[in-house]
């Protein structure tokens, strides 16, 4: 069987999610990290068992070592490494926000098709079953007319030293965690929304630690989301049509014991529906793999990705101008 020697391109805290992921795939094998010092990444290399230390970010991408690159790197390098990689030939799946301008991320689509390289960003919730029972629900009219979609996201910051808090590096916590229900919200309403009203809480920081938007789509449908870098560790999703809600009480929480689907029925008692338990991060290392050995497309397209992006930056301009803003 054909398999994928992947990279990742810095030590972030959030690779810890992914490697278990790379490892227990069939077709993946973890063979290299970069750092910007070749200490901490054969540091790093020795803390995971992973075969090859690189001290630089393009020593890495020039090497023969790798096929695919994890981007984790901070939110303003997105683009710039991701580019860099798929020039170098690597196929990349990057961290989220995929980008933090739209101008970013027509270049990076630009790259994937003139280099041939596979480009998707890394949003693991929407590939575990949960989320996909969540569609299926949807598009077959189950529930019915869908008028609402409410979601959260909070997750308390630590320490005052971080790289999330930072508003040149596209800090803050729409983009970190609020861009989840964001996107959540797109998945269940088919596209991005027609109107969107944003208010946010600048802190200390000077990045938004509160995000509050309301999207509102065609038919008076509506979708609210909230998100929080002050506030204890919290996600949720509900979808309401006319004929019943889904609730997911963590849609983005990596743990299967705790993760529950219940559809509550206009008429009648609510009842939990049967999720498969599958690694939350599983899903997107596999999706790379079939779309670069299958020729299969990305289930996350870069379309998608682009709405995602313009979502949150309206938003933002909303929240800034303390008015509403039209797509």
């Amino acid at each position: 069987m054909p398999t994928l020697r992947w990279g990742l391109l810095s030590t972030a805290n959030i690779n810890r999610r992914l490697i278990p992921a790379v490892r227990a795939s069939r077709q993946g094998e973890l063979t290299a990290v970069c750092s910007r010092t070749q200490e901490k990444a054969e540091s790093y290399a020795a803390e995971w068992g992973i075969p090859h230390a690189f001290g630089s970010y393009q020593e890495m991408l020039d090497s023969d070592m790798v096929d695919v690159v994890y981007n984790s790197l901070p939110n303003h390098l997105h683009a710039e490494w991701s580019i860099k990689a798929m020039e170098a030939g690597k196929h990349v799946l990057c961290e989220k926000p995929f980008a933090i301008t739209l101008d970013e991320v027509d270049e990076m689509t630009a790259v994937s098709e003139r280099t041939g390289c596979k480009l998707a960003e890394a949003f693991m919730y929407r590939h575990h079953p949960q989320t996909k029972i969540v569609g299926e629900w949807v598009r077959s009219g189950r529930l019915g007319e869908i008028y609402l979609v409410r979601g959260t996201f909070n997750f308390q910051m630590g320490s005052g030293d971080n790289v999330r808090l930072v508003p040149e590096w596209g800090g803050g916590c729409l983009w970190d965690v609020g861009i989840y229900p964001l996107s959540f919200s797109q998945y269940v309403m088919g596209g991005p929304p027609e109107r969107i009203s944003g208010s946010q809480w600048i802190g200390e920081s000077g990045v938004d630690e509160h995000f509050y938007g309301q999207m509102s789509y065609s038919g008076d449908r509506v979708a609210q989301i909230s998100s929080s870098f002050a506030a204890p560790f919290y996600t949720w999703m509900e979808i309401f049509g006319t004929e019943g809600r889904l609730v997911l009480n963590k849609p983005f929480a990596e743990l299967d014991q705790d993760r529950h689907l219940t559809f509550h029925p206009y008429q009648g008692k609510p009842r939990e529906i049967r999720v498969p338990k599958k690694e939350l991060y599983l899903g997107e290392v596999e999706d790379m793999h079939a779309a670069v050995l299958d020729g299969r497309p990305n289930y996350v397209t870069l379309a998608e990705t682009r709405d995602h992006v313009r979502t949150a930056l309206a938003l933002y301009e909303s929240a800034a101008k303390r008015s509403v803003v039209h797509l």
